[in-house]
């Protein structure tokens, strides 16, 4: 690809965990025995695919850096880079990051914090991942906030009647649920994010008509969510499964696309 051709770069590669990622797909049908469901009627689980990666690397660093490098060299002089990690790495990339970019660069440390799953009775349970922004040139960024969806109020009671049906503006704290098992979002792919997340970053850090890339594409969401958005968008991924996913995705979303294979 050639120099300064992406406005905007998402990326949420493996965090590292030292384990597979496993995520199995299943569909429920009626069963003489099983589970009492809806309308007293019994059913049973099958589980119809199991989809995994290997999130486990001897050296971390000389796998992630080299691509970070990439990153750099793709931004345009506006363009942003969108790092997403865990609490794992998240301290270790900011470091990296800083020697790549330049600490005048680093814009903002984003927390997404949700509450799903089991939890912790050892520890402060970990519910929140860690998005690092940071930008090609830091005075020549560009940044809307006025395009990003609002949220609502927590305590609306405060504010005027006109300002709590608006809404107001994301702080770098972003509350949002991950994606349900049971939603229509759900393509049964491992550590799939949710629209919402990919719609905030959409919109803030790009125009319609630009170019967005993400080369940890996984299940798809920020080509799904680029074109919704009327943003171009190219999307990479090593793994088989994760090109099924997404051509699977793209094609229910009547979105048009060229895949690519080496």
């Amino acid at each position: 690809m050639p120099d300064q051709s992406v406005q905007l770069i998402y990326i949420d590669p493996p965090f590292n965990t030292g384990r597979d990622q496993v995520r199995q797909t299943r569909k429920s049908e009626p069963s003489q025995s099983g589970t009492a469901g809806f309308a007293g009627k019994t059913y049973r689980q099958i589980v119809e695919s199991t989809l995994s990666y290997d999130d486990s690397f001897a050296d971390y660093w000389s796998f992630l850096e080299p691509r970070i490098l990439e990153a750099k060299r793709l931004l345009t002089e506006s363009g942003t880079l969108y790092l997403h990690l865990d609490y794992r790495e998240a301290h270790y990339a900011k470091v990296l990051l800083d020697g790549i970019f330049g600490r005048d660069c680093f814009l903002n440390e984003i927390i997404w914090a949700y509450d799903y799953g089991g939890k912790s009775k050892g520890r402060w349970p970990s519910k929140h991942d860690t998005i690092l922004v940071y930008v090609k040139n830091p005075k020549k960024y560009f940044f809307s906030s006025e395009t990003v969806d609002r949220e609502p109020y927590m305590a609306p009671g405060l504010v005027t009647k006109e300002k709590a049906e608006r809404g107001k503006l994301p702080t770098d704290v972003w509350w949002h649920t991950i994606v349900s098992p049971t939603g229509k979002e759900k393509t049964g792919y491992p550590t799939q994010k949710p629209e919402g997340i990919l719609r905030r970053v959409i919109q803030a850090s790009s125009k319609p008509g630009d170019h967005v890339l993400d080369f940890f594409a996984g299940s798809g969401t920020t080509g799904a969510v680029a074109a919704k958005l009327g943003r171009t968008f190219t999307l990479v991924d090593q793994s088989a499964d994760s090109i099924a996913v997404i051509r699977k995705r793209l094609t229910a979303d009547q979105v048009r696309f060229e895949l690519l294979e080496r």
